[in-house]
């Protein structure tokens, strides 16, 4: 008898068990890929790109470079959550944000301010903490609408995929919001947040011009607030103390006919802050390693060497000094000394907001290691 209650009771009570109610058919979701956020008249102007998924699910028929449609969804409001849910009204579909890749805000929006931004991203559940972010003085829709090569999904693009760049041409390091969120709240961080522009003129479809994505430079934040941007010439020092780097170009000797191209590669850098006489200086070592990728001249191999030394220690200088006079620490300088001399750092930031100075930056050591030639001799072929 028990048993048979037992039973019963069971079997009530699976009656009451949800099931699959609650599910959602995945191919009946618009599935967000990338942001873009503005800000105009006082309002944030948002806009979603959406997986297209002619161009990302592979089959037997698939046809290569054929032109897919990016569909973009806009909203407006008077906060960055009202633009974005505004746009569920004319979605047609649920709206899934667990697969958002990219964020890029306008200039304008970095100048008021990224607070709301950065709320919203860290406190909704659906969206992850490895998003990247990017500035851009571009139209944002014109960003999201740009196709890759061969008619790619924009997940292939610089957007969305920027690593696949950088591991062959290592110049602007592709950054998570967590870290620049990080950079933000840390007393002595400068955060550097990369940029996105469009490039008109490098790439051809037959005869039509193709534009494509392109890093151009780099956002600087202190204390939450936009000191400026740099452009990636102006940057070219600060390539050579990211531990990340792979692989990086450079043409020898300095500015004049090169001699040869190397690839400068994992870079060991330290450095050193000195307190002396109540004076701070920075002491710079940095380690390369080389190979050569083209030999115009022949050249040996301890002066090419040399040669690259003096190239990275200039370009290290020349970016400090850019950084400098836009009141930016682009070598990430300032932390250093943070953590060694907390006393002296504190001291200094009472006295200005910003407490570099040119003549700060005292020796610069650099030291190239060449590793080969490649599959040629030490010799001009």
């Amino acid at each position: 008898m028990k048993r048979t209650v037992l039973s019963i009771v069971c079997c009530a009570l699976l009656l009451l068990l949800p099931g699959c109610w609650n599910s959602k058919d995945i191919q009946n979701m618009a599935y967000v890929t990338a942001i873009g956020l503005d800000y105009v008249d006082g309002k944030y102007k948002s806009y979603i790109q959406v997986l297209n998924f002619s161009n990302v699910a592979q089959s037997q028929n698939a046809q290569v470079g054929k032109v897919v449609p990016i569909w973009i969804g806009t909203g407006e409001g008077k906060t960055v959550t009202e633009s974005l849910t505004s746009i569920y009204s004319t979605a047609q579909r649920r709206v899934y944000w667990g697969h958002m890749k990219a964020v890029v805000c306008s200039e304008r929006l970095l100048k008021h301010g990224m607070d709301q931004v950065f709320d919203m991203l860290n406190r909704f559940r659906e969206i992850r903490y490895n998003v990247l972010l990017y500035g851009t003085r571009d139209p944002v829709q014109d960003i999201l609408t740009e196709k890759s090569i061969l008619n790619f999904s924009p997940l292939e693009s610089v957007l969305e995929s920027p690593q696949q760049i950088y591991t062959q041409r290592s110049f602007i390091l592709p950054i998570y919001e967590f870290k620049i969120l990080a950079q933000l709240r840390e007393p002595s961080g400068t955060a550097i947040l990369p940029s996105l522009t469009i490039d008109y003129k490098d790439w051809y479809e037959d005869k039509k011009d193709h534009p494509m994505h392109r890093v151009s430079g780099a956002y600087f934040f202190d204390n939450r607030e936009l000191r400026g941007w740099l452009s990636e010439d102006d940057l070219r020092g600060t390539r050579w103390i990211q531990r990340q780097l792979e692989r990086s170009p450079v043409n020898i000797p300095i500015g004049k006919t090169p001699v040869a191209t190397l690839i400068l590669m994992k870079p060991h850098f330290v450095v050193e802050p000195k307190l002396e006489n109540d004076k701070i200086h920075f002491n710079i070592r940095i380690g390369l390693k080389s190979y050569v990728d083209l030999l115009i001249k022949d050249t040996p191999e301890s002066t090419l060497e040399k040669m690259a030394a003096e190239l990275v220690k200039k370009e290290v200088i020349e970016s400090y000094k850019k950084g400098v006079a836009l009141k930016s620490d682009v070598l990430m300088l300032e932390d250093k000394l943070y953590r060694k001399y907390p006393d002296k750092w504190r001291e200094l930031s009472k006295q200005s907001d910003f407490i570099l100075t040119e003549d700060m930056l005292k020796n610069v050591d650099v030291t190239i290691t060449m590793v080969n030639s490649g599959k040629y001799k030490q010799r001009v072929h």
